[in-house]
């Protein structure tokens, strides 16, 4: 039952992520992150496929090993989210989602901006 549960869930994520790659504003990286996560518990050939993937594996590699997020993803997730942010405070919604939902995207760019870079792991592997 669980195998089929983190089967659904990585095949949810996957779905996503390749809307991702066609319009603009979805991510793709943090939805290839949760596939991954979700096959490993249930889906091993998923899994090995989305590591060795060219494009999505590094990716992956780089959050598993290092918790290491490209700044390039950090500056699409900041001008995306502030985006959303204008849209639902320019929206009829109401007040609290108004207060609410910024509040939560803010909490995570802080989050995300907190994480390593590529860059520097690499410096650091230098030294």
């Amino acid at each position: 039952m669980m195998k089929w549960l983190w089967r659904s869930l990585a095949l949810i994520a996957l779905i996503l992520g390749f809307i991702g790659v066609i319009v603009p504003g979805m991510p793709t990286t943090v939805f290839m992150l949760m596939a991954a996560g979700a096959a490993s518990r249930g889906w091993p050939a998923l899994h090995d496929w989305l590591l060795r993937h060219p494009r999505f594996g590094p990716p992956i590699h780089h959050w598993r090993d290092h918790g290491a997020v490209p700044r390039k993803a950090k500056w699409l997730a900041l001008a995306t989210m502030l985006l959303s942010m204008w849209m639902i405070c320019a929206s009829p919604s109401a007040l609290w989602v108004k207060w609410c939902i910024p509040s939560f995207m803010t909490l995570i760019l802080i989050w995300l901006w907190t994480r390593p870079e590529i860059k520097s792991i690499a410096t650091e592997h230098h030294h």
